[in-house]
């Protein structure tokens, strides 16, 4: 291992024109972010454009102050620099999870330097990529500069994320602990629509979830459930009781059995203290987990994901408010059709009906400008707090009906209404 330098001397490397590939969500290692945007503060270089998926902490870079000098162009919209996307001073590349890694590898998004967080070197030589390996290990692989940072904090994960210290060029330190991500508990309408996913769930089932508190009270309505696996882009703290009471434990997986794949962790610090030298879990690339080809080799997928909007098509927006830019394509189609091509599979657009203020996300037609993430043609099971529908085989009439029948019950009667003005007096005979 070469000598160890600061996160200051580490970033000099950086020049104009340089394209920068940064860790993912916890992972990504603030020492280096600071240190760079310093660098840019001081006008040493400009034009620098800065790449990653979803992020935790602070992202400066994506700033208005730093125009000129960093452009940062993200394959996930995160919290972080979804004000700043939306204004325009940084961008979003619309891709499917899978293929983030494709984008490196093949050149069209190859960065000069890359940052990643890591652990300490094991007797072996190698160290880990943690919490997140995503498309960092493409990033790893192809850039010209790999700057690791060295944290005892970091999980030290099987799969993947194992790599010969070989492939980091600068070495620094950091004792800062990871960032953590909390979710709230599920209110009643969450908890609702987790009692109506869960009917869907079927014990040896393979469950992917996809961010945020639907998920966990999906699995929290799981305790009496057998023999559960779990392949999926991401996991949080609701695995963890349902993994510690034997619910879950991959026995009927059709590949990867007895082991949890995941490509990134977000959640608390007893989420990277369960991953911690777990042989029972491995963190794999992005193009392992979200392969289509390979998550229905599994039996019985259940692809749990939700939704900003779903029309009474069928159609899916998930990344999008209107022309505003609110997350990304991410893996929600990746594995709606993972789990439709699975023997048994259960491909499900969950969300609650309304917005906290009242509006349906139940709708005649998108809002202008919505992009579309799953298609009507590749959606299955829809539910809401209202119940759960199977839209897979249903004629647009036949769907829009039963679409109509889980939304908030103050806005069943202007869906219909628009329901038959779109379809004529037929729609009121369908069955």
């Amino acid at each position: 291992m070469q000598k160890i330098v600061s996160a200051e001397e580490a970033v000099n490397v950086i020049k104009s024109n340089d394209s920068i590939h940064i860790h993912g969500v916890a992972s990504a290692p603030q020492k280096l972010i600071q240190a760079m945007c310093e660098r840019g503060r001081r006008k040493e270089f400009k034009n620098v454009h800065v790449q990653h998926l979803h992020t935790e902490g602070e992202a400066p870079y994506s700033n208005p102050e730093f125009e000129g000098i960093f452009q940062v162009n993200s394959f996930f919209v995160g919290h972080n620099v979804r004000k700043d996307t939306q204004a325009g001073y940084a961008d979003y590349i619309p891709v499917m999870l899978h293929e983030t890694q494709r984008l490196i590898r093949e050149g069209y998004r190859r960065p000069n330097v890359t940052f990643v967080q890591i652990t300490p070197p094991d007797k072996h030589g190698y160290v880990s990529l943690g919490a997140s390996v995503g498309a960092t290990l493409a990033a790893v692989e192809c850039a010209d500069t790999v700057i690791g940072v060295i944290n005892p904090h970091v999980p030290r994960a099987f799969g993947d994320a194992l790599i010969p210290i070989s492939l980091i060029d600068i070495f620094c330190e950091d004792d800062t602990p990871m960032i953590e991500a909390h979710f709230a508990e599920p209110d009643e309408i969450e908890t609702q629509i987790g009692k109506h996913v869960a009917t869907l769930i079927e014990d040896g089932a393979t469950l992917q979830m996809g961010i945020g508190a639907i998920p966990n009270a999906v699995l929290a309505q799981l305790g009496n459930h057998k023999n559960l696996g779990i392949h999926t882009e991401m996991f949080a703290d609701g695995v963890l009781k349902l993994f510690k009471d034997g619910v879950i434990n991959g026995a009927e997986k059709g590949i990867d059995r007895g082991k949890i794949v995941s490509t990134f962790l977000m959640g608390s610090r007893a989420v990277y203290d369960f991953t911690d030298d777990n042989p029972g879990i491995l963190m794999m690339d992005v193009a392992y987990t979200n392969d289509v080809n390979i998550i229905c080799k599994n039996p019985k997928v259940t692809a749990i994901n939700s939704a900003l909007q779903v029309d009474i098509t069928g159609q899916v927006c998930a990344d999008s408010l209107g022309t505003k830019f609110y997350s990304g394509v991410g893996g929600q189609l990746d594995f709606i059709t993972g789990a439709s091509l699975s023997k048994g599979g259960k491909p499900i657009i969950a969300m609650p009906s309304v917005t906290n203020k009242g509006v349906s996300k139940i709708c005649n037609t998108l809002t202008l400008g919505a992009g579309v993430v799953t298609p009507r043609n590749s959606m299955h099971w829809f539910a809401t707090e209202y119940g759960v529908v199977n839209l897979y085989g249903r004629t647009l009439q036949e769907r829009a009906k039963l679409i109509i029948s889980i939304a908030h019950p103050d806005h069943r009667e202007q869906l219909d209404r628009e329901a038959f003005e779109r379809y004529g007096a037929h729609f009121h005979f369908v069955g």
